[in-house]
């Protein structure tokens, strides 16, 4: 179950020009991810065009991402969703 998705505080790595961490709540433990603000675009536009909340998207990338950690399986996600608009 999701229960929330917020932005952290700045952080050291994104302070030093790192992507932005952000803390999400899935299935009841907290976690969180780094991805490149052209990457969080995408995946809300991603999440509005399924009619669905960021953090109900993000649940869903992860309990298919098999062993990619969970930034990694939103690039992958974001990508082949392109890939398969062509």
């Amino acid at each position: 179950m999701v229960t929330s998705l917020m932005t952290t505080t700045m952080t050291d790595k994104a302070l030093s020009g790192g992507p932005p961490k952000r803390s999400i709540t899935i299935a009841g433990h907290r976690t969180s991810l780094s991805l490149e603000p052209e990457f969080w675009q995408a995946i809300k536009q991603l999440a509005e065009d399924k009619k669905l909340s960021l953090a109900q998207l993000i649940s869903e990338i992860d309990s298919t991402r098999g062993t990619r950690n969970l930034s990694s399986a939103c690039r992958v996600y974001v990508l082949k969703q392109l890939l398969n608009r062509s």
